[in-house]
């Protein structure tokens, strides 16, 4: 279940929204999870952030894992056959 999210209407300076707009990009963020970043950072800095503050949510694809959920070895890539020397392809001896 989601929690309910906050609209504001923000009036920024444009130069200042396009260096956010750029270090959200650097950080793959979206110039809104950007701010919402940078005012939670700041009000833990200033030790204003509410202990009930919820996390801030993951999006995207999950990270990956190294092994399948279920156990197994994870597939592997089958081995590519070595060219042979001279370019000419087996068989053609």
């Amino acid at each position: 279940m989601a929690t309910d999210r906050k609209s504001i209407l923000l009036r920024l300076d444009p130069a200042v929204h396009d260096a956010l707009t750029r270090w959200a990009g650097d950080e793959l963020r979206s110039t809104n999870a950007q701010i919402e970043f940078l005012l939670r950072r700041a009000l833990a800095d200033a030790g204003r952030l509410p202990r009930d503050a919820a996390r801030i949510p993951r999006r995207g694809r999950p990270p990956r894992a190294s092994a399948p959920p279920d156990g197994s070895a994870a597939p592997q890539e089958p081995e590519k056959p070595e060219k042979p020397e001279g370019g000419a392809p087996p068989g053609d001896d």
